[in-house]
């Protein structure tokens, strides 16, 4: 029987920000995917992983993350690109994560980054709301920013069970990036990877009702 679900926040419980990285890069006439190809290299040393294990502030990330874009031939703002991370919350699931309390141990999982001045002015205060009506709605919150481990190091997922007192097992876990997906799965954690609100809960009831008969 699973008793526990993990779910990912950014591009699972949120819109995906590969969607408004997209949008961006369209409106700025920059090459699509520019950003994405900029996370992409160097991943656990760049200036993402940095900013996700609190190495480093959002104004260093802003400067750290234009050099690495300009490496690539186009010069972007880190701060710009932050912005984008903060998607609006998927309404559905909310109610997904409300139907599913007290029945299985909620769990988010979220590689972030530490809040701050900067980042509070540029998002603005009623976001964060909205994300934290989100976030009490899981009985943990693992943090990236907060452990000094981020996914996809399979420390960060041993660290998740051992604080929500489940085998992996008995997890399903959901997460937008295939990278973070693999080696959970290698853990024993059943993997979901997410392309949409609507797949996300389709594919997890399929799990769970199949686990169930």
């Amino acid at each position: 029987m699973y008793e526990a679900i993990f779910f990912d926040f950014g591009g699972v419980i949120t819109q995906s920000p590969f969607e408004a990285f997209n949008t961006f890069e369209i409106e700025k006439e920059l090459p699509l995917g520019l950003i994405s190809s900029v996370n992409r290299r160097n991943p656990h040393q760049n200036a993402w992983a940095k900013l996700e294990r609190a190495e480093i502030t959002a104004d260093e990330f802003d400067l750290l993350f234009s050099h690495e874009s300009r490496e690539l031939g186009h010069q972007v703002s880190g701060l710009e690109v932050l912005k984008l991370v903060f998607t609006p919350v998927r309404p559905e699931m909310i109610e997904l994560l409300a139907s599913l309390k007290g029945e299985y141990k909620l769990a988010c999982l979220t590689n972030n980054f530490p809040r701050s001045t900067t980042i509070t002015q540029l998002i603005g205060k009623k976001r964060f709301e909205s994300w934290d009506s989100a976030l009490s709605l899981f009985e943990n919150v693992v943090e990236s920013a907060k452990i000094g481990i981020r996914k996809p190091q399979k420390e960060f997922y041993q660290y998740a069970c051992s604080v929500n007192s489940v085998s992996p097992r008995s997890v399903v876990f959901l997460d937008d990036i295939g990278m973070n997906l693999k080696p959970a799965k290698e853990l024993g954690i059943t993997t979901i990877k997410v392309t949409s609100g609507s797949q996300a809960i389709e594919d997890l009831k399929n799990i769970l009702f199949s686990n169930s008969t």
